[in-house]
């Protein structure tokens, strides 16, 4: 087993987004549930390129699949709390990039959870792999950590 990674903190990050959670959210331990986490890094993420013009989940003859991800726990969230996404990039590759997210309790200086996201690169018709487009690539190195 590997050594746990140390808790992030907000100055680890570029940028935030609220998410409120769901009722639903929560699982029989009075808790959101750990796939939950992972659908808040999917949004992260996902938003921040919708909202700067780089994907249109439709159209885009270039997108980002998700090949690795993986999540931390260090403290427990509910129902009806918002949470924060912290968003910055770990690595940017020729055609992937891996992203760091963490989760925080709004206000929070530490993160409840913290985890990576690493998208690579593909032509969407043929799944082939492509070099990640100059503008998306100007504005991940932006947000490197």
């Amino acid at each position: 087993m590997s050594a746990r990674e140390p808790r992030l903190s907000r100055d680890d990050f570029k940028l935030f987004r609220a998410i409120p959670t769901r009722w639903h959210d929560n699982d029989v331990f009075g808790h959101v549930n750990n796939v939950v986490y992972y659908g808040w890094f999917d949004t992260g993420v996902n938003a921040w390129l919708v909202e700067q013009g780089f994907l249109d989940p439709a159209t885009s003859p270039v997108v980002g699949l998700v090949v690795e991800t993986s999540c931390t726990y260090f403290e427990s969230v509910a129902f009806p709390e918002t949470v924060e996404i912290g968003l910055a990039v770990a690595r940017l590759g020729t055609s992937s990039v891996t992203y760091r997210l963490g989760i925080f309790r709004q206000g929070g200086q530490a993160a409840a959870a913290q985890g990576r996201f690493t998208h690579a690169y593909v032509e969407r018709l043929t799944q082939k792999p492509v070099p990640i487009p100059g503008p998306l690539r100007a504005a991940l190195e932006a947000l490197s950590a």
